[in-house]
């Protein structure tokens, strides 16, 4: 069940971070330079949060 918990916050955040980078670069006008160092630095940082909490919620030591 852990497995499916990580997994559904991951597809989530990936989609919310995609989400996040077309919103970002709609406000700035243009695409970013380094597209995909952006989504990655979002998504490494979203990811460590909310993968710490889903391990706080769900008890995995």
């Amino acid at each position: 069940m852990t497995t499916l918990y990580f997994t559904l916050v991951a597809v989530v955040l990936y989609l919310g971070c995609d989400r996040l980078l077309d919103q970002l670069e709609r406000r700035a006008g243009r695409r970013f330079e380094n597209r995909s160092l952006i989504f990655f630095g979002l998504l490494l940082g979203s990811s460590l949060a909310a993968f710490a909490l889903v391990r706080r919620f769900v008890g995995v030591d």
